[in-house]
């Protein structure tokens, strides 16, 4: 299985160095993404699990795997590992990458629940735009409640999932699965069976690009209409949150189908099975830069971007507040509409400020 063949590497050296310089840049943002996370907790203890601490981890946790893939990609080509080029490296290519589309299929599923909060809103008072209700500062704090005080007590807290963040949850295990039944396969496929590895992942390559399409799609959909929803509300803090809805839209949509288009019709997401491709030094680097940098590492480093600031400080009486999910917080003041949506990835949602996550 793991039969070594010495170090006399035989992979392409530009695509030695491409894979040296991606693995640098996938642990400088894993770095990044753990150490504001420590950040956020230093800051505030009492605080559960918040959208911004989900955000971090999934985005450090991906870049933690993909660092691991292509550091094992140049031991595994140069030790000469037989299982790498079939289930090994098919597990180790497809799971940060099915931790990416956890990733932004959790931000499209906030989205979601914004716009059709905005379509409740709307029905209910034609008069007061939602969007004025989220980028004003809310004087409206939920009052604490007995069960409150005795969830204070406690350092652990239990997290609250709203019903379309529970369908992203599962949706990812869905994936997770699917890609463990493939790498099944094409461990069977090893032997001499008519299994073909190689059209095995490629089938799958092929319906996870398009997976990754839609959602790039979706992103950008409702994205605009949330655009179009903040261009109503006339204030210096709307117009920043558009720019910022606005570049994740764009940069998701630029992302994902820069890779997706690459997956679908070249062999570069099955480049761990090297020796058996054709591979043209400069043509496959240039593929390569589409598929991991521009479509995995630049759109975590702009999620990182955007939710660059630190929520406040902890103060000792500060009162507990209701689960609520918001789309826009602000440092000082975190808005709440208890009446409407509660969904939320845990018991007090207070974001960083100025995050349209």
């Amino acid at each position: 299985m793991f039969e070594e063949k010495g170090w006399s590497c035989s992979f392409p050296e530009e695509l030695v160095g491409l894979n040296l310089v991606f693995a640098c840049f996938d642990v400088l943002i894993a770095i990044l993404a753990f150490t504001q996370l420590a950040r956020i907790r230093s800051r505030n203890k009492q605080l559960g699990w918040t959208r911004q601490k989900v955000f971090h981890i999934l985005i450090g946790t991906t870049n933690t795997g993909y660092f691991i893939y292509f550091v094992l990609s140049l031991v595994a080509a140069c030790r000469g590992w037989l299982c790498w080029s079939y289930s090994c490296g098919f597990v180790a290519m497809a799971f940060p990458r099915i931790l990416l589309f956890a990733t932004f299929l959790l931000l499209l599923s906030f989205w979601v629940d914004l716009c059709h909060q905005a379509d409740d809103e709307e029905e209910e008072d034609d008069e007061q735009g939602f969007l004025e209700a989220l980028i004003q500062n809310s004087l409206n704090r939920p009052r604490s409640s007995p069960a409150d005080s005795r969830r204070s007590c406690y350092p652990f807290r239990l997290i609250h999932v709203g019903s379309r963040q529970k369908i992203v949850i599962l949706v990812t295990f869905l994936v997770f699965l699917l890609m463990m039944t493939f790498a099944v396969l094409i461990w069977i496929g090893m032997e001499e069976n008519p299994i073909d590895s190689s059209t095995v992942s490629r089938v799958y390559v092929d319906l996870f690009a398009t997976a990754i399409l839609l959602l790039g799609g979706a992103l950008a959909c409702y994205g605009l209409l949330l655009c179009r929803k903040m261009r109503n509300v006339r204030s210096e803090r709307a117009s920043s949150e558009i720019w910022k809805v606005a570049g994740l839209a764009i940069v998701s949509v630029l992302s994902f189908t820069s890779s997706a288009l690459v997956a679908l019709f070249t062999d570069i997401p099955v480049l761990y099975h090297w020796h058996e491709l054709h591979i043209d030094g400069v043509y496959t680097s240039l593929l390569l830069i589409l598929y991991y940098f521009i479509g995995s590492s630049v759109p975590s480093a702009f999620v990182l971007w955007v939710m660059r600031e630190l929520p406040p400080m902890s103060i000792a009486n500060t009162q507990q507040e209701s689960t609520t999910v918001t789309f826009i917080t602000d440092s000082s003041a975190q808005i709440c509409r208890p009446q409407t949506w509660i969904t939320s990835a845990s018991s007090q949602n207070q974001v960083s400020r100025g995050s349209p996550i």
